[in-house]
């Protein structure tokens, strides 16, 4: 789904801050991305969602020469990763439902359509009565659900997740968790960044370490 080359960036003349990144991402697959803070794993997420473009090494995506890829087609491949971002960026005049339903009003979608996706996955995260809340009532565990939901809206193939649970205590952490992996088994390939070790040791799954601009990557 998924390939690096050989990928390097930095920007402007400063140093590279990756170096020689080469990882394959198959279908289906789960892995975790790793690192001290600063190593660079946001900025390696953004080239796997096509927000930056490497300054060199090729990344191919869905089949497609990154380098080569128009700007009015980065949005139809764009639909087929979900992102989790750290910060959440759920909009506070909206209700949970709404920004959820948000990707599918964008496209166009009638509310008809997808109003009964919408409120089953929201029951799937654990958010079925709060789906009429604004986000300064929820949580940051339940914004962070809400973050997931709206991630999976539309039945992404990939889902990329920054720190899905550096804001929650450990027994959400691991419910969770557990939601990535009932995604990953439906058929969704799961990149989750994170630097929680004990996280990590609760899954059988690659392990990407990003450390001094390089990675290692552990089958």
């Amino acid at each position: 789904m998924i390939r690096f080359e050989n990928v390097g960036l930095r920007y402007g003349m400063g140093p590279e801050i990756l170096r020689d990144i080469s990882l394959h991402i198959p279908e289906r697959s789960f892995q975790f991305l790793s690192g001290p803070s600063g190593a660079g794993k946001t900025t390696l997420l953004r080239l796997l969602f096509m927000s930056l473009k490497p300054t060199r090494g090729l990344i191919t995506i869905f089949g497609k020469d990154r380098s080569r890829i128009s700007r009015s087609e980065l949005p139809h491949l764009r639909r087929r990763i979900g992102v989790v971002f750290q910060d959440f960026r759920l909009l506070d005049h909206m209700t949970t439902y709404e920004n959820v339903a948000l990707p599918l009003r964008v496209r166009g979608r009638e509310e008809a359509s997808y109003r009964t996706d919408v409120t089953e996955l929201l029951k799937w995260v654990g958010l079925g009565e709060r789906m009429h809340v604004l986000p300064p009532v929820l949580s940051g565990g339940e914004k962070q659900r809400a973050a997931i939901a709206r991630a999976l809206i539309e039945q992404p193939e990939i889902l990329l997740a920054d720190e899905p649970t550096g804001n929650v205590d450990p027994p959400l952490a691991r419910r969770l968790l557990r939601l990535f992996i009932e995604l990953n088994r439906l058929g969704t390939a799961v990149v989750i960044a994170t630097h929680d070790l004990g996280l990590m040791e609760q899954v059988d799954a690659r392990r990407m370490i990003l450390a001094g601009g390089r990675l290692d990557v552990y089958d």
